[in-house]
């Protein structure tokens, strides 16, 4: 099949917009796309059918969901008792201007699931990502945040928001690196170039309290997965730094000693493979939102957010 080129006066060629700057989506579009996902989401929740919402999910929200809904498929066949739709509202959309793909914004909303009432309304950050030309929009990633969490984003003066390069060397940490170095960080505590907090230096002290407990012991293994559609993405901020987001990947391995019984939630077992003996592997995927101060301020990482989920697990 012949495809339609298009030559610029510099001799460039642009292949179905491939090399134009132009914005990843329209606002219309922005908001059917959320829509649809919030639609397709429902349906999935509550009937607990991953296939359902399949199609609008990739990435590291759609390992998650995926393996969230076949678990809870088999522990509640008959679909979610405690189903109440998802609704989001007063959506904001940072759409940035960019050549090439894939192509990505963000959908900023707000919730009817607020955890707290009384701490104030919870925004749902969704990065929707679309490959190619000819492939639909998917949501990759998914934070909740308190909205005095939310960065100010760099706009143009068409209010286009600013992608940020993965290499890019105006951040004092590229966001190709994150992902390395959050796993390397929680294996080690090195390098230190995240804020103290929940998700960081209190992730890895609860770890350390579960490592060694009577009878059982638990090993912990990260890595990052940058590649494809669980490939770092990230936005310019007004104060020269970037909301990023990227996924790794944490193994847990428990081991029990002899005469010693490994309980398995239900929820695990319902993706567990082989046979729990003495030892049970559970394999997560964990989605963070950060943001990355600009270079030469020595500032550190800040993670605002992480989403984490159970994808497999596996008896031995």
């Amino acid at each position: 099949m012949a495809t339609a080129l298009a030559l610029t006066a510099g001799g460039c060629v642009t292949v179905h917009g491939e090399l134009a700057v132009v914005p990843s989506v329209t606002k219309a579009e922005a908001a059917k796309t959320l829509r649809e996902f919030t639609a397709a989401y429902n349906a999935a929740d509550k009937a607990h059918d991953p296939d359902l919402d399949a199609a609008h999910v990739t990435g590291a929200l759609g390992a998650i969901n995926q393996a969230g809904l076949t678990s809870r498929g088999v522990t509640y066949p008959e679909g979610n008792p405690q189903h109440s739709p998802l609704e989001l509202t007063d959506a904001e959309f940072a759409i940035p201007k960019k050549a090439g793909w894939p192509r990505f914004f963000v959908a900023d909303a707000d919730s009817n699931r607020d955890r707290d009432d009384s701490a104030g309304d919870n925004r749902w950050l969704i990065v929707f990502l679309r490959t190619g030309p000819d492939d639909a929009w998917q949501a990759a990633y998914l934070t909740i945040l308190f909205p005095r969490l939310i960065p100010e984003l760099k706009t143009d003066e068409d209010g286009f928001a600013e992608p940020v390069a993965l290499d890019s060397t105006a951040l004092a940490h590229a966001p190709r690196d994150l992902g390395e170095k959050y796993a390397s960080y929680l294996e080690t505590g090195k390098p230190e170039v995240f804020e103290d907090g929940p998700h960081t230096s209190g992730w890895r002290d609860s770890r350390k309290k579960e490592a060694t407990r009577p009878g059982r012991s638990k090993q912990y293994l990260d890595e990052p997965l940058n590649r494809d559609d669980y490939a770092p993405l990230a936005l310019a901020t007004e104060d020269g730094g970037a909301l990023a987001f990227f996924t790794v990947r944490n193994f847990e391995r428990e081991t029990a000693a002899k005469g010693v019984r490994i309980a398995v939630h239900p929820d695990v077992k319902a993706l567990l493979r082989g046979e729990v003996h003495s030892s049970l592997t559970k394999e997560r995927v964990s989605s963070q939102a950060v943001v990355v101060p600009p270079a030469g301020g020595g500032g550190k990482v800040a993670v605002l957010g992480r989403l984490t989920g159970l994808t497999s697990a596996k008896g031995a």
